[in-house]
């Protein structure tokens, strides 16, 4: 009898272990494993096999660890391959001598919706936010289309993979970073900055929610047959300086102006500016590989040479970028990072005319003032800037809309005796009907 009651007692506490142990990975798998980076959840299933290949060989009995250990092992599986699946490490692109994008008198034609992809690997919600597709990747992340559930409209959703880039306290940094940033971004309200709606974080990745946007961005306008005319692109550019100038204002210097980063909808007048702070998010990241921040070709010289900036340097981007919307051309170009450097810090840019002699000597100045290499002899306030934008435009207009020429004065008929009497009755002009010196008239 005792042996059977001591076998009852063990059966008993098998089944209250088992019932605890399942109650422990269950809690595990929802609180615990969402939040673990792909490297843990790796180590943490080796570990699970580990422990139930020794509860089985050397404990009696422990065939109730099987299901736990069962549980442990595809949950960490699935986490860890889910997250390698999703591609949130994007090589930059290599600068080329081509420039992003627009050229062109002729019209572009914006898309009248966001082009959305639906990406196998987007995740299915972040935060409250429903994602219905992907509009376009980067670096560091994606930018989703989701819906609001909250107010019940549609935002684009950016994020970024702080865990693929950050360990440790660097990661505890960056995060801290990522919200000071959003919050400051989110503070500047202007009709050509983006708003920003909401920051959080959900699995592994931080996100912004932030206005949603109609159209493409200007590097479409930076090739050759997509130019836009130059009074269009002196009419964009001084609205972002505009909004620069705001920015500045309130403390906050972008650091990464470029063609990809201004949004516009050609149809119905909209400019905007995105992705203020985000060179700062990265700023551990890539300095601690030997990387500069921002997009190297459009960076001051004090920004590529790692020195405090303030809202000349962006001044200087914005310069850059008029270039290349005029020319289809960068300023500098290399193949060689440290040839770019170096022609950034010391080369004096190229006069925009060698590229486009039709535009006016006071825009090629402009042009090569804000492309100074020292900040204290660049535009120093982006308002000014602007007006001087607005003015060159305005000259430009004011001739063409006076080229027309004005009529003769009409001249006294010539006597009929006088030589060239016949010559002076006779209409040479050929596209007139029934003139008199076209043989196909009649009699």
């Amino acid at each position: 009898m005792q042996p059977a009651a001591a076998e009852a007692g063990l059966s008993s506490a098998h089944g209250v272990g088992a019932f605890l142990a399942l109650l422990v990975v269950a809690a595990h798998l929802g609180w615990s494993l969402p939040r673990l980076s792909a490297r843990v959840a790796w180590g943490v299933t080796a570990a699970a096999l580990l422990v139930g290949a020794l509860g089985v060989l050397l404990l009696p009995a422990a065939e109730w660890l099987l299901l736990p250990m069962v549980g442990l092992l595809f949950g960490h599986a699935g986490r860890a391959l889910g997250a390698m699946a999703r591609p949130n490490k994007v090589p930059l692109p290599r600068s080329s001598a081509r420039s992003p994008t627009p050229v062109a008198a002729a019209p572009v034609k914006p898309a009248a919706a966001p082009v959305v992809s639906s990406g196998k690997s987007r995740p299915a919600t972040l935060g409250r936010y429903r994602v219905d597709g992907e509009l376009g990747r980067g670096a560091m992340g994606a930018v989703y289309l989701a819906h609001d559930p909250q107010i019940g409209r549609q935002v684009a959703v950016k994020t970024m993979a702080l865990g693929h880039e950050f360990e440790g306290d660097e990661l505890v940094e960056a995060r801290a970073r990522f919200f000071r940033e959003a919050e400051t971004a989110g503070r500047l309200q202007h009709p050509d900055i983006v708003t920003i709606y909401d920051a959080g974080e959900a699995q592994d990745l931080a996100y912004i929610a932030m206005e949603l946007l109609k159209g493409h961005d200007l590097q479409r306008h930076t090739k050759l047959g997509q130019l836009l005319p130059p009074p269009q692109v002196l009419a964009i550019v001084a609205r972002v300086a505009d909004a620069l100038a705001y920015a500045h204002s309130q403390g906050v210097v972008h650091r990464d102006v470029k063609p990809a980063n201004v949004m516009v909808d050609l149809t119905t007048d909209v400019v905007k500016v995105t992705d203020f702070g985000i060179a700062r998010i990265t700023d551990a990241s890539r300095t601690r590989t030997g990387m500069v921040l921002g997009t190297p070709s459009f960076m001051s010289p004090e920004q590529m040479a790692g020195r405090r900036v303030d809202g000349r340097s962006d001044l200087y981007s914005v310069g850059v970028m008029l270039f290349q919307l005029l020319t289809g051309s960068l300023p500098h170009r290399s193949e060689s990072m440290a040839k770019l450097m170096y022609a950034i810090a010391n080369e004096p840019a190229p006069d925009v005319r060698t590229l486009r002699p039709d535009l006016p000597a006071a825009l090629a100045d402009l042009v090569a003032l804000a492309l100074e290499k020292r900040p204290e002899m660049r535009y120093g306030d982006g308002k000014q800037l602007a007006i001087d934008l607005r003015a060159i435009a305005a000259e430009a207009v004011a001739p063409e809309a006076s080229a027309a020429p004005a009529p003769a004065p009409a001249a006294a008929p010539p006597e009929r005796g006088e030589a060239g009497f016949f010559e002076a009755t006779v209409r040479y002009s050929r596209p007139e009907p029934g003139h008199n010196s076209d043989p196909a008239a009649g009699p």
